[in-house]
């Protein structure tokens, strides 16, 4: 699963999914451009990679303007000569929004929109300029950042799940537009994560649901949604696209009953 002479835009890149992603392509190959929010962010992240004897530069990425993201795909192309492959993995993951985003009875009509603008319309603004970049290139792969949360519906996050829905359809949309020109669109849709802002902001209890709702012993790590994002961008996947893969070990693939019976047969185990 080589990646070489690929080159690689990772958006929300300095922390999380986005920095494991931008660590694991390097590592097989490419070369990256690790985009954040945060400048140091993104060059601590490219410096990580450099330091490993990998290639990699960093630049600012805010994907709720649009200016910003075209900006950063072409300085992609500017410093490594094309783009190869775009993880659409930025979002609005605020503390505001985390927060704030519990029920539709609740949420603060400025934080669904604001939700809405940049996940939804910032993912759409990244394929539109990864695509036209893409042509140039002869070709490419993007992978959008889903969620289970888009394909099953939880008790909370509603603005966050909606927006994860609107991402699926985005990416059958993009595949089946431009698969004709060579252009491979996918999603992965992660369960809980075990990252830095999960721990912050999320109860130690809802962490340990979603471990018991798993079907491995595990919750997840960024690692493991990293290492399905460099398969989709690599040629391995070449006939994959349209498609939106969970990365949840298991979690959606079982009756709703699943963790309360597992306990329950363990407790009474002879």
């Amino acid at each position: 699963m080589s990646l070489e002479n690929k080159v690689a835009m990772v958006t929300g890149g300095g922390s999380g999914i986005g920095r494991a992603s931008a660590m694991t392509m390097a590592a097989k190959g490419a070369k990256l451009l690790v985009t954040d929010l945060n400048l140091e962010s993104a060059e601590a992240v490219a410096a990580e990679i450099v330091a490993a004897g990998g290639t990699a530069e960093a630049a600012v990425c805010d994907i709720g303007e649009e200016d910003s993201i075209r900006d950063a795909i072409e300085t992609a192309e500017r410093r490594f000569g094309k783009l190869d492959v775009l993880h659409n993995n930025a979002a609005m993951l605020s503390d505001e929004a985390l927060i704030g985003d519990q029920d539709i009875l609740t949420v603060p009509v400025h934080v669904w929109d604001r939700i809405m603008e940049v996940t939804v319309r910032g993912t759409m603004l990244g394929c539109r300029h990864a695509v036209l970049a893409m042509r140039r290139a002869g070709g490419g792969s993007i992978i959008n950042t889903s969620s289970i949360n888009g394909i099953r519906a939880a008790n909370r996050m509603p603005a966050y799940s909606v927006s994860k829905c609107a991402v699926n359809m985005l990416t059958e949309v993009v595949a089946s537009m431009h698969g004709r020109e060579g252009i491979r669109c996918n999603a992965v849709a992660p369960s809980m994560m075990r990252t830095a802002t999960l721990e912050r902001l999320v109860p130690k209890e809802i962490i340990d649901y979603n471990a018991d709702a798993a079907l491995l012993d595990r919750l997840g790590q960024p690692e493991d949604v990293a290492k399905v994002v460099a398969f989709l961008a690599s040629d391995d996947a070449a006939y994959i696209t349209g498609h939106v893969l969970p990365v949840d070990g298991g979690t959606m693939a079982h009756l709703p009953t699943y963790d309360a019976e597992r306990r329950y047969l363990l407790a009474n185990a002879r």
